[in-house]
């Protein structure tokens, strides 16, 4: 058992949540509840120029939509104004702005960190001499104290301060380590090597007073004792970067996982909407409207999947638990979860997969749950439906459903007679016969007393029988005359359902139209 476990998601809030992102938050969800730790949610919204107003509250209403609630956070609901919220938050790093030039400051002092006084236009200028070179422009170790960049490791401090005072825009870079071999450790993908050398100066601090990623990530957890850090492979090349910074903190280090990618379902590439808006299906767990563009995205939610069904996929792209079992309730994945199960191969994400979990949730629900989702389908056709009779009708149609929506095209013939024939089906099964023997049929109908689905099934069958004709002579106009086409169930139990008047009544119908 891991002990005194905080581990934290940290998506910007720059657009709609990827399901990428959704199952980092689920995986460090399940860690963390596994280990009877805390799960933190942190809005990294450093980075405002990519700012998306309506992103933050979409991050949070999907994490409430697939039951994965964080126990610290923005407008976090499962606490108040706890010691908890006061000794960590705030959880936006927009309101940490204070907290951040504190420890630039500290990195000066060590001589861990520098102030970078480089234009845009002199940095281009530097990249493009390299490369005319045939050589790759880094700042670093190799090019920080030459003299053609302009920083305060070759300028005075004297005139350090007077470029800062006159209001001259400035960086601060990390100073990485020459001549080192840094051995990281990751619990997904083991021991990882690193030569410093081939590390750049990143930019921890900006001139309009917001840290960057790097310097922000590493104080917040810091401060906010998390203890696992598990985050996208995307992570993994500032992993090196991470840890000195911890180094030259003087902190203890979190332990560090990096998950694998969600693949395209080709297998080759990152999962985009692109491919989800090609091949028709979501790739966000909420319908998305761009506010600039007026451009919806698709969601799971509004797709009709339901949300347990989603996790339950979500969590075997990158996960697996050993065994042959593939349904697994959020309480199951909170037991089985593990690291150690997580593969360091990127995942492909499986279209059909997902609706098979779909279908498999749908099979599980109980027909009273299901019957109170139709309800709502049918109060917006306008049809009103006693509940016992709709949840008989749940009961027959539900195993060929993948979703709720799929529930009026399975049963519209059970609320209202067909307005139309399908015209293969009328062609091949319907005769210059049929009408006389569908008429026969009526007369036998009338005369049953038990309109029982399996009486009804035992008289018409006997009737067939002995006029010596084959059984798809009237079982399949019988099904045009009910249905519309031939499709449905059991044909005897839509008899009883509907009525032995509704079913005379149907018949004539399609004597008439056929």
């Amino acid at each position: 058992m891991e002990s005194n476990v905080r581990v934290r998601f940290a998506p910007s809030p720059t657009g709609p949540l990827h399901i990428g992102g959704v199952r980092t938050a689920l995986y460090n969800y399940l860690f963390a509840k596994k280990h009877n730790g805390t799960f933190v949610l942190r809005i990294e919204d450093t980075d405002q120029t990519r700012y998306v107003a309506n992103a933050e509250q979409y991050i949070i209403d999907s994490l409430k939509w697939a039951n994965i609630p964080f126990d610290e956070g923005p407008h976090s609901t499962t606490l108040s104004a706890s010691s908890k919220n006061e000794k960590f938050g705030p959880y936006r790093q927009s309101e940490r702005k204070e907290i951040y030039k504190k420890y630039v400051a500290v990195l000066i002092d060590k001589g861990w960190a520098y102030y970078a006084f480089d234009t845009a236009e002199a940095l281009d200028a530097e990249r493009k001499a390299h490369e005319s070179e045939g050589k790759t422009f880094i700042y670093n170790w190799h090019n920080r104290e030459k003299g053609r960049l302009v920083n305060s490791l070759v300028l005075t401090a004297e005139e350090t301060k007077n470029r800062i005072n006159n209001g001259d825009k400035y960086v601060v870079r990390f100073k990485s380590p020459q001549d080192e071999t840094l051995v990281l450790n990751d619990e997904i993908r083991g021991e990882i090597k690193i030569d410093t050398n081939v590390l750049d100066d990143k930019i921890l601090f900006k001139s309009d007073g917001m840290p960057t990623y790097h310097l922000a990530n590493i104080v917040d957890d810091h401060l906010m004792e998390i203890s696992h850090v598990i985050r996208g492979e995307e992570w993994l090349p500032s992993m090196a970067l991470h840890v000195l910074l911890y180094k030259a903190f003087g902190w203890n280090t979190p332990k560090f996982a990096h998950l694998p990618l969600i693949l395209k379902p080709i297998g080759k590439g990152k999962l985009s909407k692109r491919d989800g808006d090609k091949l028709g299906f979501p790739v966000f767990p909420l319908a998305y409207t761009n506010e600039e563009t007026g451009d919806v995205s698709r969601g799971y939610k509004e797709d009709g999947y339901f949300a347990d069904a989603f996790i339950n996929m979500l969590a075997f792209l990158g996960w697996n638990p050993g065994t042959e079992q593939e349904l697994f309730s959020l309480e199951d994945l909170i037991q089985e979860f593990d690291l150690k199960r997580v593969s360091k191969s990127g995942a492909k994400f499986n279209p059909d997969k997902t609706n098979w979990f779909q279908q498999q949730y749908m099979q599980s629900k109980s027909d009273e749950e299901l019957t109170d989702l139709y309800f709502s389908i049918l109060e917006e056709k306008g049809i009103k439906s006693d509940k016992n009779y709709t949840q008989k009708v749940v009961s027959l149609i539900k195993e060929r459903a993948v979703f709720v929506a799929d529930f009026w095209d399975l049963s519209s013939f059970f609320f209202e007679a067909p307005k139309e024939y399908d015209e293969k089906a009328s062609k091949k099964n319907w005769k210059p016969e049929t009408g006389s023997l569908m008429k026969e049929l009526i007369g036998i109908i009338e005369n049953i007393q038990d309109f029982s689905s399996e009486n009804a099934e035992k008289e018409i069958k006997e009737w067939i029988t002995a006029k010596e004709i084959g059984f798809g002579k009237v079982m399949q106009p019988l099904r045009l005359s009910l249905v519309g086409k031939l499709a449905g169930p059991h044909l005897f139990d839509i008899m009883e359902m509907i009525g032995k008047q509704e079913t005379i009544k149907r018949i004539e119908n399609a004597i008439e139209k056929l």
